[in-house]
């Protein structure tokens, strides 16, 4: 009985994952790791002209999604997170690994990595 009930909880989760229906709280980051939804950039410039894939930047500004429960420093210390759920922030151009959650590209960076939280 109880096997079957797991079974039947693994299904579901693999069916979900098919459909691309996985939730960002099934991604939860580990130590000072943040996960970052990037925000769209504009297709067109304020003069009306349509940019292509290929000349848009990648973006820095995003919005957190999960946070991890903090670090352990040099020292052997635990270093806190000081960024929460919801807020807007402005990371490294080149900082973290791009994690697909559910259709969507986010990140996964580090603490370190962010720089301002936007207001």
């Amino acid at each position: 009985m109880f096997s079957s009930l797991i079974s039947f909880y693994k299904f579901k989760r693999i069916k979900a994952m098919a459909k691309g229906t996985v939730t960002p709280m099934s991604v939860r980051p580990l130590f000072d790791y943040v996960l970052v939804k990037p925000v769209v950039q504009e297709d067109r410039t304020p003069s009306g002209i349509v940019l292509p894939d290929s000349v848009k930047e990648k973006p820095q500004v995003g919005e957190i999604m999960a946070v991890g429960p903090g670090g352990i420093n040099e020292k052997g210390t635990q270093t806190a997170i000081v960024v929460k759920v919801g807020q807007k922030v402005l990371y490294k151009k080149w900082g973290g690994n791009e994690v697909k959650v559910g259709a969507e590209e986010w990140l996964l960076i580090e603490q370190k990595d962010i720089m301002a939280v936007v207001q």
